[in-house]
C-alpha cells in the first residue's frame, strides 16, 4: 500500500527551502558588504605625524558666539575667531572639529570646518586670520556652551 503525504507538509517543505535561500542570500550579501566596506573608511584621513607636531605653533585666540533667529524660525549659531600662525611654514589649508555636548558632556554632534580653504591665499607663517564658522544643525540636546574645538587636518604649502 502506498501511502501519501499530506499536501500541507509538502507546501511547508517548500517553504523551509525558499526561507533557506533567502537567508543563505543574505548572508553571502552581508559577507561581501563586511568584506568590501571597512568602519571609519569613509572619513577624513586622521591627522599626519607632521601636521601633529606642528599643531603647538597654532594658537586660537577668543572665540565669540552669537546665535540668530532667521525668519523660517531656524537657528543659526555663529562662532566667530581667530587663529595665529607661529610656526615657520605656510599652511594651505586647515579644519578643525567643533565637538558640541549636552549637559551631561555626551557629546551631541562632531562637525568638521575649514578655517582656512585650499582655495585662498596661503596662511602665513607668522599671520593672524579671522574665521567664521555658522551651524543650523545643532542639537537641542546641545548645552549652549562653547564647543571643543580640535585641529583636524593641515595641509602644508
Amino acid at each position: 500500500m502506498l501511502m501519501r503525504e499530506p499536501a500541507s507538509f509538502m507546501g511547508s517543505k517548500t517553504v523551509l527551502i525558499v526561507v533557506a535561500a533567502v537567508i543563505a542570500v543574505l548572508a553571502g550579501a552581508g559577507a561581501l558588504y563586511l568584506h568590501f566596506v571597512r568602519p571609519g573608511s569613509a572619513g577624513p584621513p586622521p591627522l599626519t605625524e607632521e601636521a601633529k607636531a606642528y599643531v603647538k605653533y597654532l594658537k586660537l585666540g577668543p572665540v565669540e558666539m552669537k546665535a540668530t533667529d532667521t525668519y523660517v524660525h531656524q537657528t543659526i549659531t555663529e562662532f566667530n575667531g581667530t587663529i595665529a600662525n607661529g610656526g615657520s611654514r605656510a599652511i594651505e589649508s586647515l579644519d578643525i572639529y567643533c565637538i558640541f555636548c549636552d549637559a551631561y558632556g555626551q557629546v551631541v554632534l562632531r562637525e568638521r570646518a575649514a578655517v582656512i580653504k585650499r582655495s585662498g591665499r596661503a596662511f602665513a607663517a607668522g599671520e593672524t586670520r579671522s574665521y567664521r564658522l555658522a551651524f543650523d544643525d545643532i542639537p537641542q540636546s546641545w548645552n549652549d556652551q562653547m564647543p571643543q574645538l580640535v585641529i583636524a587636518h593641515i595641509a602644508f604649502e
